[in-house]
């Protein structure tokens, strides 16, 4: 599996990116999947977008909202969703990239911030520093196999 394409978050009003991949809401009247023919080509026929979207979400008053879709799917209207459905921890990457893993988000860079949302409320985050940690590349890509490279240390919870 190829590295995958990040999400966009819009956190604290600044424009980043996620090393995770939340969860579409099931059955929600306002995304609707496209048909291959309503396609345009780019990145969703690529291998480094598995899932063949790309969520624009945003964290803000402490609630986690998905605001956009390109690719596959397409959001209906300006109002973003509340991720209600979401339970888990974001990650996302800060500062220079100390190690590519050629598998999902398994990359590692300097800092990572983990931000816990439960029913899209945020309860914690925290930074947490790579620099001074080994790793152990291949493992990384293992553990980034499709299913679960959304699976990462800090999503226990702690």
């Amino acid at each position: 599996m190829t590295s995958q394409v990040r999400e966009n978050l819009i956190l604290n009003g600044e424009n980043t990116l996620m090393s995770f991949c939340p969860p579409l809401p099931e059955n929600n009247s306002r995304i609707i999947r496209l048909e291959d023919d309503e396609l345009e080509f780019g990145v969703i026929f690529s291998t480094a977008c598995w899932r063949q979207y790309v969520g624009t979400w945003e964290i803000k008053d402490d609630k986690f909202y998905l605001v956009n879709l390109s690719g596959r799917y397409k959001f209906l209207g300006d109002t973003p969703i509340f991720a209600d459905w979401f339970t888990g921890t974001l990650r996302i990457p800060k500062g220079e990239m100390l190690h590519y893993v050629h598998m999902g988000y398994g990359s590692i860079y300097e800092q990572e911030i983990h931000i816990k949302i439960e029913d899209g409320f945020v309860k914690r985050s925290k930074t947490i520093d790579n620099r001074k940690k080994d790793v152990n590349t291949e493992e990384l890509g293992w553990k980034n196999l499709p299913g679960l490279e959304n699976i990462f240390d800090g999503d226990d919870g702690s």
